[in-house]
């Protein structure tokens, strides 16, 4: 079943093609991989997925619908984009692990938030800590899980793990695989090439703004 579909999307930046007629269907519970060189449209590709920005010409469908029918806070409940350099906000860890909560006028799951500290290998005492002295490594698994607390539809990963070292790389890779499993439709941009095909089912190269291939694995 269609879960998000591109209808002959492009996105001009400044008289500048950036995307060019991009025609494609992602099923629920794709893991797609993205690739291609750098400045070929991959991250542009993935702010039109969650609606950061919006396109020049062609439409994008999900569930269904158009995105211009929903408002971007309805969107962003359900697709959550993860950057390649995260942005942690305020002064603490607890003020991002509250926010998704507050915006919901729910109060904080502790169970759930300990569940994602664990499944990340990080002790809760991270909640406490001042969000300036963290390492780029401890801010992305941070961004990551405040993006986790509540299960997105898709999940849209910018070179995640590009600022972690191999170990960390590997257990931000296991519980995006375990998400997947679960339901959660993941697209992932990396420019390694074992990482792109290790747990995708679809691959998809972009190369100067234009679908250049469109690969099922499995």
């Amino acid at each position: 079943m269609s879960l998000l579909e591109f209808q002959n999307v492009s996105f001009y930046n400044d008289d500048k093609t950036i995307l060019k007629n991009l025609s494609l269907s992602i099923d629920k519970g794709d893991f797609i991989s993205i690739v291609g060189p750098s400045g070929s449209g991959k991250s542009t590709f993935l702010k039109l997925c969650s609606h950061l920005i919006s396109p020049t010409s062609g439409n994008i469908i999900f569930k269904d619908k158009n995105f211009t029918d929903y408002s971007p806070t309805e969107l962003r409940k359900s697709i959550a984009y993860c950057f390649q350099t995260p942005y942690l906000f305020g002064d603490t860890v607890m003020e991002n692990i509250n926010f998704p909560f507050s915006i919901r006028s729910l109060k904080p799951d502790q169970k759930r938030v300990n569940d994602l500290f664990s499944m990340f290998h990080m002790a809760t005492d991270y909640l406490n800590r001042d969000v300036r002295n963290l390492s780029g490594g401890e801010k992305q698994r941070i961004a990551l899980i405040r993006s986790l607390l509540f299960m997105p539809e898709i999940l849209l990963l910018d070179e995640i793990t590009s600022a972690l070292d191999v170990d960390n790389a590997i257990i931000v890779e296991n519980v995006i695989a375990s998400l997947n499993n679960e339901g959660t439709t993941v697209l992932w941009i990396t420019h390694n090439p074992e990482q792109s095909r290790k747990y995708a089912n679809k691959v998809l190269v972009i190369e100067t703004g234009e679908i250049k291939s469109w690969e099922v694995l499995k």
